[in-house]
């Protein structure tokens, strides 16, 4: 037996979860699940939220056609990752450029397979989502502002599907979505200042390779000014409970981000502040749980019983 086959195949798994940004899916899961319980089905119980079926297969559909996406933008931006991401680069070639195209199609049809599981449209909205990840890796990232935009809207997007699923309109969501939505639209133009010197490489025009680093840092301040309107009123709505202490603190870390982001102009203060961001973004999903503590509190009691 060859002793190198187990370290050999240990690196591919690596390298798979390197690609589909396993931290990422995990992520996403739990996200997808704490707002099911606490923004979109409140009154709902624990018990009958995590056994709905409908509710598990849309978050797996929604793992199989994310990952899908991130194997597909790996795949078309090999180039760029080789001077953005160079380690993650080398882990990401243990698994080849067929594998990955097969693996691609594979989780795709898995993720349309189980949203037929759930209702045709639920079908699809995952054939449509599939369509525009494919859209956004191949054509659509290469245009400066509308890459931009798209990027931002197929990150939030796994959410809609679960809005759409319990019918709950109410304006706060939107709110929320809102906040989100012009984070996640910071986020993505600070991660592209960072890739800049890959973008001009494989021939991208992004915001800074179109219009330079100053506009864009411009740009990525006035993003932060606009979070402050949904955060406001968010702060003073009574049904956000403890969470209203997360947008205080997230303001003050947008402040800071925006100060830091007009002084900066290195490639690792962009990483820290992107890093900082995903942090943010990360704080702002466990800290659903403290919109109304009561409610897991009791949820767990009435499981108990």
């Amino acid at each position: 037996m060859n002793s190198s086959k187990p370290f050999s195949i240990f690196y591919k798994l690596l390298s798979l979860l390197s690609v589909v940004r396993g931290y990422n899916v995990l992520v996403l899961v739990i996200a997808q699940y704490l707002a099911a319980l606490f923004i979109f089905s409140p009154s709902k119980s624990l018990r009958i939220v995590v056994l709905d079926y409908k509710l598990f297969f849309i978050v797996l559909a929604s793992v199989f056609v994310v990952s899908a996406g991130y194997i597909i933008n790996n795949f078309y931006d090999v180039k760029a990752d080789r001077i953005n991401r160079p380690i993650k680069a080398r882990l990401d070639q243990y698994v080849s450029q067929k594998t990955k195209l097969q693996i691609y199609f594979l989780f795709n049809f898995l993720g349309f397979l189980f949203g037929w599981f759930i209702s045709w449209r639920a079908a699809l909205f995952f054939g449509v989502y599939i369509f525009a990840i494919w859209l956004y890796s191949h054509k659509l990232k290469k245009h400066p502002f509308i890459g931009l935009v798209s990027a931002s809207v197929l990150t939030i997007s796994p959410f809609f599907a679960i809005f759409v699923y319990y019918k709950n309109f109410s304006k706060i969501i939107f709110v929320h979505a809102t906040f989100l939505f012009f984070v996640l639209l910071l986020r993505q133009l600070i991660k592209d200042l960072g890739n800049l010197r890959g973008a001009v490489a494989n021939n991208y025009s992004t915001y800074p390779v179109k219009y330079g680093e100053r506009k864009t840092r411009k740009l990525g301040i006035f993003f932060i000014l606009l979070t402050f309107f949904p955060t406001y009123i968010l702060v003073n709505y009574p049904s956000v409970g403890y969470m209203k202490y997360y947008f205080l603190v997230s303001i003050i870390a947008l402040v800071f981000i925006g100060y830091f982001l007009w002084k900066s102009n290195l490639k690792r203060h962009y990483v820290l502040l992107h890093n900082i961001l995903k942090l943010m973004l990360l704080a702002g999903i466990l800290s659903l749980l403290f919109i109304d503590p009561s409610i897991l509190v009791e949820r767990v009691i009435d499981k108990l019983n």
